[in-house]
């Protein structure tokens, strides 16, 4: 198993990386962040045009991609409206309610931001006798801004307008009894393990079975992140979320390997291999089936690449919502990527 500075060092990467605004589409941030870290631990990596970070592990042998993402979930103003507050449409997919009374934070185009508060339409208890009634949707939950506005000319005049990028407020926490809450562990949990993994083979002392790239996505969450990779690649294994509910085995400590989600079954030798790799690691780990998932490992079969695919991931509970993990999954993941990748 690893070591217990490797592990803290995934925690200390996602915690530092929920707090980065990175909605698909607006990611600069954090990107700079992923490259700046593997840069530090001795690498070279490089940013596509879209914006994704690929970085070269070195290593001999038939290729394999290791992806993550960092776009999140977050909301774009769709409308000023005329009593000042906003409209917006989401950006990915997440039932609304989870975002009622969330604070956020409205970037604008010349690089004003301010925050405010997504609530229902007319959000008084007291003065809305069908506030229980609400079904919330876009239609009814706007966002007010922190601002002295009333109407619709006082937002414009703050440089507010249609197309400003609405990051939520991640709320990360880590407890004393190691558990790590956020929203964006999707998947930003994810990246903080594979940037300790990187640290951890700059240090030494484990040898790579073959050649390995790092893939840090920016558009999984609207659906082709993993359109572009390295050519000659072989295989890709996207490091995603394990989902946590019922009819599944993956908890908050464990690693899950996926053997199905929305889009089909990942390759078989690909998924007995990891299962294998796990097995010998000793980590706490499940195989669990997820019909309301897709990855970025799907995406890069979509877009036509002849590849070998499979999905991994900490334990995620209350996906796309205010999510929770424990350090024990980010250790788990990462003892079974080292199992895995290296010798």
């Amino acid at each position: 198993m690893l070591n217990e500075r490797t592990t803290q060092e995934a925690v200390d990467h996602t915690l530092a990386l929920c707090r980065i605004p990175s909605p698909t589409g607006f990611t600069k941030q954090a990107e700079e962040y992923v490259r700046d870290s593997l840069a530090a631990a001795g690498f070279s990596p490089i940013r596509s045009v879209k914006g994704s970070i690929l970085c070269d592990l070195g290593g001999e042998g038939e290729p394999v991609v290791v992806a993550a993402h960092i776009d999140t979930l977050g909301a774009i103003v769709r409308a000023v409206k005329p009593n000042g507050r906003l409209r917006y449409s989401k950006l990915g997919g997440y039932p609304d309610l989870s975002v009622v009374t969330e604070t956020c934070v409205i970037h604008t185009r010349d690089g004003r931001s301010y925050t405010g508060t997504f609530q229902p339409v007319e959000a008084s208890s007291h003065v809305n006798a069908k506030l229980k009634e609400l079904k919330p949707d876009e239609d009814n939950i706007e966002i007010l801004v922190d601002e002295k506005v009333s109407r619709r000319e006082h937002t414009i005049a703050l440089g507010i307008s249609s197309g400003d990028i609405v990051s939520l407020d991640p709320r990360a926490v880590l407890t004393d009894s190691g558990f790590i809450k956020s929203r964006h562990l999707d998947d930003k949990a994810s990246a903080g393990i594979l940037l300790a993994f990187a640290g951890c083979l700059a240090s030494g002392g484990r040898r790579l079975r073959r050649k390995t790239y790092l893939l840090f996505t920016t558009y999984e969450e609207v659906g082709h992140g993993g359109a572009v990779i390295p050519a000659g690649s072989a295989e890709i294994l996207s490091v995603d979320m394990g989902a946590v509910g019922e009819d599944l085995g993956c908890d908050e400590h464990m690693v899950s390997i996926c053997a199905k989600d929305s889009r089909g079954p990942y390759d078989w030798t690909v998924t007995s291999n990891l299962v294998e790799a796990a097995k010998r690691s000793g980590c706490a780990f499940a195989v669990d089936v997820y019909p309301h998932y897709a990855s970025d490992a799907d995406v890069a079969l979509a877009a036509g690449h002849d590849l070998r695919h499979g999905l991994i991931g900490p334990g995620v509970y209350a996906s796309h919502g205010y999510e929770r993990t424990h350090r024990d999954a980010l250790g788990n993941s990462l003892a079974l990527l080292v199992e895995y990748l290296t010798e």
